[in-house]
């Protein structure tokens, strides 16, 4: 079974320091998505923010926060 993602065709991650990630996905070459994770210090939970444009072209931002079961 193929999952096909109207907006993402690649994902790339970087390191921005101890607790941070930066993200950037792609549709070919067109950015659709940036945003940052963020772990605790004390490792328990993260929060990824993001924004972007839908595949219907429609602006969203986005913050989660998960938690370590």
């Amino acid at each position: 079974m193929e999952l096909s993602d109207p907006n993402s065709g690649s994902r790339s991650v970087e390191r921005r320091s101890k607790h941070k990630l930066g993200f950037t996905v792609k549709k070919g070459e067109k950015v659709t998505t940036t945003g940052t994770i963020i772990l605790s210090g004390d490792g328990k939970s993260r929060t990824v923010i993001s924004s972007g444009t839908d595949a219907q072209g429609k602006k969203f931002k986005s913050t989660a926060v998960y938690d370590k079961q």
